[in-house]
Parts: C-alpha cells; structure tokens; sequence
C-alpha cells in the first residue's frame, strides 16, 4: 500500500497543504511590508528632496551661489545622505556637496542618469519615476531622487539670470540617500517574520500531528492491532477505552463484540475438550484391555513354553549337579593339590553353584508358568550385583568389554527374590556383551531417587543400540532381533516377568549407534543391610559417595 493511499498518508498531506498555504502567506506577508516600507522611504525622500529645493529656492532667484552651496553642504551632513548636487541640463554639475564635481560632466548613461538619458536624446521633461536604485560603491543600495527644476515665470522673468520661457527644465536637483539603515531595518524585520512564521509553522505542524496522532492515528493503530491480536487466536484482548468520541464508542463495541467472540470460543473449547476427554478416556481404556489381553497371551504361551523347558531341563541339569559333585570329592581325595588341581577344583565348585542356580531358574520357570511365590528376602543389591558380573567375567574377558558396577556408599537392600534379580541382570548382561561385538564398555550404576525412595539399576552398554521401529517389541515373547536363529525372544520378557512380580518395572532408552541404557525401578524397600564383600577376583574401589567395580 502506498503512503497517500494511507489514512495517515492522507492526514499528513492535508497538514502539509496547509502549513504550504501557511508559508504563501508568510511570503506574501513578508513582501506587503517590504512594498510598505519602500513605500514609505520614498515618501519620506519626495519630501526631503522638496525641503531642499524649497530651502534653495529663493538664494537660486537672486542668483547667490554661496547661500546655495552652503545650504546644499549642510544638509548633505544629515544622516542618511549620501550627496546632493544640481546639474543643468548639459550634466555639468554646478553645485554639489562634494566639490571634486563641480564643473564636471556626468555620464548620462551612467546608472544614475539611465531613467531620463537611456535614448540618444534626453527626454524634453522629467519622467514620472523619478526615483532610482542602484548599487553604491561601498556595496550598499543607494536611492537616487531627481528632482526637475522648473523654468518658473520668476526664473524667465529675472533680470540677472534669466532663461528664455521655453525652456520648462532649468535643472536637476539630484538628492542621492543611503538604503544601508532602511535595508538593514527591512531585513531584521524580514527575519523576524520569517523566524515567527517557522515558529508558529512549527507549533501548529506540532499541534496539528500531535491532535491527529492521539486523536485519531493512535486510536486507528489500536483498533488494527485489536483486529490482528483477535485474528490470531486472542478473544481475550480489549481496547482501553480513555475517550467519549465515536472512535471510542467504535472501540466500545469492538470489546463487546470480542467478548461474545470468546464466551462461544469459550463454549466450544469446553464442548471440543470434553468431546476429546472422554474419547482419550475410553482409547486409554480400550488400548489397555487390549495391552492387557495381549500380555496375557504372551504370558501364557510364555507359561505353557517355560513349564514345557523346565521339565525338559530339570534331568540333565540333576545329572550335571550330581557328576560335578563326584568329580569334586575325587580331586580333594587327592593328598598333594598342585596349582591346576586347585583351580580345576574351583571350577568344578563354580559349575556346581551355577547348575544349581540353573535348577533355581528352572524352579522359577514353573513359578512363573504356575503363578506361585517364590522366596523374598532383603538382599544388599551389591551382592547381587557382584554374583551377576562373577558368572560372566570370563565372558567379558573373551567379548573384551570392560565392566564397572557404581554403587552408593550407604549401599541399599532389595527386598526381592535375589536368583530371580540376578537372573534378570546376567540377561541384560548378555544382551549388552552381544551388542558390543568388538568389545566396549558395560556400566552398571545403582541410583536410590532421593524423592519417593525408589531403587534404580541401570544397565548401560556402548553398542549398536536398538532402531526406533524395534522399541516398542523387545519385551514381547519370542521377539528377537538375532538372525539366523541365534536367539528365541524369551531373556527380555523374562526380565519383564520378574520385574512385574517384583512390583517394578523396566524401561529402555537406546538409539542406532549411540549404546543401549535398560532401567530397572523397584519400589522403596529401605536400607542398612549389611555391606556385602563380593567374591573373590573383585575388585572394589571408591571414589566420592560411590563404590565402583570394575573388569578390564
């Protein structure tokens, strides 16, 4: 939009029209006085040059030269005379206040003689302007008043001077008055017109764009911003209203109109969020159901596959417990233990303790198909930390993945099953170790929320990390991301299982090469339990409020 198609634009251009109309006034106001007061000069320079004329008339008629010159001298001394001279009709000068003219002939064409002697032949009488201005040699204007002395019937009649009765013109009386004074006067006058003029050009412009600005450029601006305010969403906003004209009464009714505006917005947010209330209601409550009818399923093929495993299992597990015990009360028949024998019979005890854990897993395979309980106690987690990362540190030796357990000083208890939470981390460890390939980091850090008094366990590993589409699955039974058959789906689903038993619950945060973080909760179970020592070949440290274990 172009700025005169603007109300501003417009009110603007109206007040520039009148200060314009204002300024023609100035100038012609500025230019009736100079007119009147040239008017005046002249007058004042006709009556001061027939002063002189009258004053020499009569020394003229009986022809005495040196009253003359002596009243043409005195005079010439007044203020704001330049010079007097008379000069006959030839232009020789026969009186004049300077003597260097006397007996001298002016230049006719001179700027002084233009008006009469501007034609080859003088005019027979004086024009009627008699007046001249001109530029004197100090550079200031000089007003030039020649003034005719007339062949009178004294003069012709004169019997010791006299001119034949035809010649009208005896001479010129030229009166020459300095403009310096008058001209200064009219330019101080001309300034301070001018300077009023600006100031009050000034004062109404001012005036002016101040009443239209508050008055109606103000009020304008704020109706527009209203409008934006309320098409973009705000029905709240009002228009302070400080006036009693129709712009006001115009901003009175916008406010009227933006509050119906709002009470029917307001009715239809409150209609749209009881609408979307109860449709988010009831798809919360059907995706639970079906969330519940879903893991129930899973559950229970997850029961009916454990039950089957657990009895498929529980043979050779009893065999493998039972020879491992043999072997072991053979090697320590042995009188002399050398080094390899002492190792191998602490092998032989280690694959004991983990066959009967394996039982243990089996018994808790058919609790979980059979819904039963199983054991609790107030376990320091420690323990079971140390126990998880000692079944697996040779597998962390040949995967080359390096292992630290950070623990809080004032180590807390579970109150759990502890084979059970162990076995959930020996499963999230082996998920770890095979997402590190080429070996890496694997950091266990136990964290107590100092708000509700819950225990976290996060279980962090620097791998491949899990892709977003698989997110949501990977608690899900026989889910997997193994290929060629690697893995059945079941360790996470487990660890889900146990953490439900145990009132917790997992979650995951993982991202495509950014390592994979499982968080275990469990809800407030206390501490004080004795401070455990974990097995031999751990190592414990501290550093700060937290003991780290760490395997390189």
């Amino acid at each position: 939009m172009r700025w005169f198609e603007t109300l501003k634009g417009r009110l603007l251009l109206g007040s520039f029209l009148l200060l314009i109309l204002f300024g023609i006034y100035s100038y012609f106001s500025v230019r009736f006085y100079t007119d009147q007061m040239m008017s005046q000069v002249l007058t004042s320079a006709n009556r001061i040059s027939d002063a002189i004329k009258s004053s020499t008339h009569f020394s003229m008629l009986l022809n005495r030269e040196g009253d003359v010159h002596e009243i043409i001298t005195d005079l010439g001394k007044q203020p704001g005379i330049n010079g007097i001279r008379i000069y006959n009709k030839r232009g020789e000068i026969t009186f004049s206040t300077e003597k260097a003219e006397l007996g001298k002939i002016i230049d006719l064409k001179g700027e002084a003689c233009n008006g009469c002697h501007n034609a080859e032949r003088p005019p027979v009488s004086v024009p009627p302007s008699r007046t001249r201005i001109y530029v004197g040699q100090d550079g200031k204007r000089v007003l030039g008043l020649i003034n005719p002395i007339h062949n009178e019937d004294q003069c012709s009649s004169a019997s010791c001077h006299s001119h034949p009765a035809e010649q009208t013109v005896l001479g010129i009386l030229d009166v020459r008055m300095s403009l310096g004074q008058v001209d200064e006067a009219m330019a101080n006058s001309q300034r301070q017109i001018i300077v009023v003029a600006l100031f009050l050009l000034f004062v109404v412009g001012s005036a002016s764009a101040y009443v239209v600005s508050t008055t109606i450029l103000r009020p304008v601006r704020n109706l527009v911003a209203a409008t934006k305010e309320v098409s973009s969403g705000h029905l709240d906003y009002e228009i302070p209203i400080r006036r009693k004209d129709e712009i006001a009464e115009l901003a009175r009714s916008f406010n009227s109109m933006t509050r119906s505006l709002q009470r029917a917005e307001e009715e239809n947010r409150e209609w749209s969020s009881t609408l979307e209330r109860r449709v988010r209601d009831k798809t919360a409550e059907l995706q639970k159901v079906h969330q519940q009818i879903l893991q129930i399923e899973k559950m229970a093929s997850l029961g009916k596959l454990a039950a089957t495993v657990a009895h498929e299992l529980n043979n050779p597990l009893e065999g493998i417990l039972t020879y491992s015990k043999l072997i072991g009360r053979r090697l320590r028949k042995i009188e002399e233990h050398s080094p390899e024998v002492q190792q191998t019979i602490e092998d032989i005890d280690l694959i004991q303790h983990e066959t009967a854990r394996c039982g243990n897993i089996v018994k808790n395979l058919l609790v979980f198909s059979k819904k039963q309980v199983a054991e609790y106690a107030l376990i320091p987690v420690g323990q079971i930390v140390g126990k998880a990362e000692q079944i697996l540190r040779h597998h962390f030796e040949i995967s080359k993945v390096q292992f630290e357990a950070i623990l809080p000083s004032d180590e807390p208890s579970l109150f759990c099953n502890e084979n059970q939470i162990q076995q959930a981390l020996v499963a999230l460890f082996v998920n770890a170790v095979e997402a590190m390939p080429g070996g890496g980091k694997l950091t266990v850090r136990v964290v107590p929320d100092p708000n509700n008094g819950d225990l976290n366990i996060h279980v962090k590993d620097s791998g491949v990390g899990i892709p977003p589409e698989d997110l949501p699955h990977i608690f899900e039974p026989f889910f997997t991301t193994k290929k060629d058959g690697q893995g059945v789906g079941l360790g996470l689903s487990v660890v889900y299982g146990i953490l439900e038993r145990h009132g917790g619950v997992v979650s995951v945060e993982s991202g495509v090469g950014k390592g994979t973080t499982f968080s275990m909760r469990f809800p407030k179970t206390g501490t004080g339990g004795e401070r455990s020592s974990f097995p031999a070949g751990s190592t414990q440290g501290s550093q700060g409020s937290e003991s780290r274990i760490s395997t390189e």
